[in-house]
């Protein structure tokens, strides 16, 4: 009979640390899917170092009085066609967006809000915005990117 309530315990001690692992929320769960949730509203004052692509910009953020932190930024809320196209139309569309974000934001100071933990680490997300304005928005209504909030994304070689 003890044996039977100490395999019943441990059954329960298991399901306890399995629902903790499996809750992104909890401690137990792994690192990458704690970090995923963390967010942080700002605004956080950035300096555009380089644009890398029509999305994405590296920039030094300033997190703390007198403390700055090199991050990739991904801007939030848009897709833009990528670098490494699938043809040619969709290469020609990703040289056109990053150089429009090139001449918007590089070397400029920006404001990134709602900033939190891209799905694949490594950068952060966040809405961008200057002196003129989003800048997610702005590409959208340039045609240089599309509106994008996760999900499947559509290819760039058949859109108009």
């Amino acid at each position: 009979m003890a044996s039977v309530q100490v395999l019943a315990g441990l059954a329960a001690g298991g399901l306890i640390v399995l629902a903790g692992w499996l809750n992104p929320a909890s401690d137990l769960a792994p690192s990458g899917e704690r970090l995923a949730l963390a967010a942080f509203e700002g605004p956080v004052t950035a300096d555009v170092v380089r644009v890398i692509d029509g999305d994405t910009f590296e920039a030094n953020a300033r997190i703390w009085i007198g403390e700055t932190m090199t991050v990739r930024v991904r801007i939030a809320g848009i897709d833009a066609p990528e670098l490494h196209a699938r043809c040619d139309d969709e290469y020609r569309k990703a040289i056109a967006a990053r150089s429009y974000l090139a001449q918007r934001i590089e070397g400029a100071r920006v404001m990134l809000s709602h900033v939190h933990n891209d799905k694949y680490g490594g950068r952060v997300d966040a809405e961008v915005s200057d002196g003129k304005g989003d800048v997610g928005k702005a590409m959208i209504a340039r045609k240089l990117a599309r509106p994008y909030w996760g999900g499947h994304r559509g290819g760039w070689c058949d859109a108009a």
